[in-house]
C-alpha cells in the first residue's frame, strides 16, 4: 500500500454551515463543535442542470454486475492506517478483501459497516467496528471529466459515507480533494459537496449542502463535472455547488492533475459523531460508477 494514500486526507472540524448557493471561491465552511443544522432547500436556477456534456465518451466504469468481491483490476483496499487509527478520531477498521464488508451482489456494490472487532488481524488497532475503503489509486485516475455514481446511503447515528477523490500526487491538501458526496447518518437528508486545497481545507474548504428527502431508502445519482475552468457538483441532474478556477495558481486550483476515486463508510469521529450501536450492520449500495471524458484531440 502506498503510504501516501493513507495520510491525513480528511478534515477534522465539523462544518458549521454550508451555503445553498452555486458559487465558487472560499465561502461556506467553517469549523465547529456541533453538527450543522439541516439547510432549507432553495429552488434550482433555471438551466442549472448537470449531465453528460455533449461529445463526452465513457472511459471507465464499474457496473458491479458480477457477484463476488470487488474487481481487483479496478479497486484496491486502503488499510494503511488501521494499526495507528484513522483520521478525525474515526472508529472503524478498514478491511481488505472480505465479503462481510464489501461484495458485489444483485447488481450493486454493497459496502457494509459492522459492529465487530477484528482482534485476530495483525493490523488491528483496537477498533470496535469494521468497514471498507475502496480506492482506484494505482488502477485508474483522471484529469477532468464527468463523474456519475448512483448510490443508496446508510442511515443511523455515527455513519459517515463518502464518494470522493484525491490528488494522485502532491500530498494533502496541495494535491487537492474533491468530495462528490458526503453525508452523516445523524442528519441524513443533508448531503454536501466540498473542495479542499492549500488555500482552503478542512473546516475552511469550499462547499455547499442540499436536502435530499430519501437518500437512505432510494438510489440517487451523485455527479461532478470537472474541467479547466470550474467544477460543478450535483444530485439527480441538479447542480448545487460550483467551484471556479480563479486563475491565481495551484494553492487555489490544484485540479489540473490526476485524481483517484474513493468509496467508503467511516464510523463516528469528529463529523460522524456519537454512534448508535443498534443500527448495525449498515450498508452503502452503489449501483454503478461511470467516468466520461471529452475525446482527446
Amino acid at each position: 500500500m502506498n503510504s501516501r494514500i493513507s495520510q491525513r486526507w480528511r478534515w477534522a472540524p465539523l462544518f458549521a454551515a454550508l451555503s445553498l448557493c452555486a458559487c465558487g471561491g472560499a465561502g461556506g465552511a467553517s469549523g465547529g463543535s456541533t453538527p450543522a443544522p439541516t439547510p432549507t432547500p432553495t429552488p434550482t436556477p433555471s438551466g442549472d442542470t448537470l449531465g453528460i456534456p455533449a461529445g463526452y465518451q465513457l472511459v471507465w466504469s464499474d457496473e458491479f454486475d458480477v457477484a463476488g468481491l470487488p474487481d481487483t483490476s479496478k479497486w484496491a483496499y486502503d488499510v494503511g492506517m488501521n494499526k495507528q487509527g484513522w483520521h478525525n478520531n474515526e472508529k472503524q477498521y478498514y478491511s481488505g478483501p472480505r465479503a462481510q464488508n464489501a461484495e458485489q451482489r444483485g447488481g450493486s456494490l454493497v459496502i457494509t459497516a459492522r459492529k465487530e472487532q477484528m482482534s485476530s488481524a495483525a493490523d488491528w488497532g483496537g477498533q470496535g467496528y469494521t468497514s471498507t475503503r475502496l480506492i482506484t489509486a494505482g488502477k485508474a485516475d483522471w484529469t477532468y471529466g464527468y463523474f456519475e455514481i448512483r448510490a443508496k446511503l446508510p442511515c443511523g447515528k455515527g455513519t459517515w459515507p463518502a464518494i470522493w477523490m484525491l490528488g494522485s500526487t502532491g500530498g494533502w491538501p496541495a494535491g487537492g480533494e474533491l468530495d462528490i458526496m458526503e453525508q452523516v447518518g445523524s442528519n441524513p437528508t443533508r448531503v454536501f459537496s466540498t473542495t479542499h486545497t492549500t488555500s482552503g481545507s478542512g473546516g475552511n474548504g469550499s462547499g455547499a449542502a442540499t436536502v435530499v428527502a430519501d437518500p437512505c431508502t432510494a438510489f440517487h445519482t451523485y455527479q461532478m463535472e470537472w474541467n479547466a475552468q470550474q467544477i460543478r457538483f450535483g444530485i439527480d441532474g441538479k447542480s448545487h455547488f460550483t467551484y471556479k478556477n480563479a486563475g491565481t495558481g495551484k494553492a487555489q486550483w490544484p485540479f489540473d492533475a490526476p485524481q483517484f476515486l474513493i468509496l467508503n463508510i467511516a464510523i463516528g469521529g469528529d463529523l460522524g459523531g456519537p454512534i448508535d450501536d443498534a443500527i448495525f450492520p449498515v450498508t452503502m449500495e452503489v449501483d454503478y460508477v461511470r467516468v466520461y471524458q471529452a475525446p482527446k484531440q
